[in-house]
């Protein structure tokens, strides 16, 4: 996938490699009071059976008082929120920050334009992250 927007799925090439975005990341989350959910090693689950791939982690984060909202008006919304970034390499070894466009969780769920907009916040943490 080229970075820019492809199928609901925003791309942002980082400048740093895919630990030191996931500390900016953190960082951002930590500073705006978001909670952290989770934190998914895709790469060290794969090492751990054998398999490699390279450096991918999915950072779970959101706020239940934005959420909620959100997921009372459009149930379906259950599916893809809490919030998610995805960082990860490809194979030139570019550094991708991953998330799905808000515009597109709207359409696909029905969410309410007020609502949506309560979750635009990721953008710009997937771009604080990739600074």
């Amino acid at each position: 996938m080229n970075p820019g927007r492809t199928n609901g799925i925003v791309q942002i090439v980082s400048r740093r490699s895919v630990d030191q975005t996931l500390a900016n990341l953190q960082g951002l989350l930590n500073r705006k009071g978001i909670r952290l959910f989770a934190i998914v090693d895709h790469s060290d689950e794969a090492a751990k059976v054998g398999l490699s791939m390279q450096p991918t982690k999915l950072v779970i984060f959101g706020s239940p008082r934005v959420g909620t909202p959100v997921m009372i008006a459009a149930p379906g919304a259950a599916l893809d929120l809490p919030l998610k970034i995805l960082i990860s390499e490809n194979r030139d070894g570019e550094v991708l920050v991953s998330y799905n466009d808000i515009e597109w969780l709207a359409e696909r769920h029905e969410i309410p334009s007020d609502l949506a907009e309560s979750l635009a916040a990721v953008k710009t943490l997937a771009e604080g992250a990739a600074q």
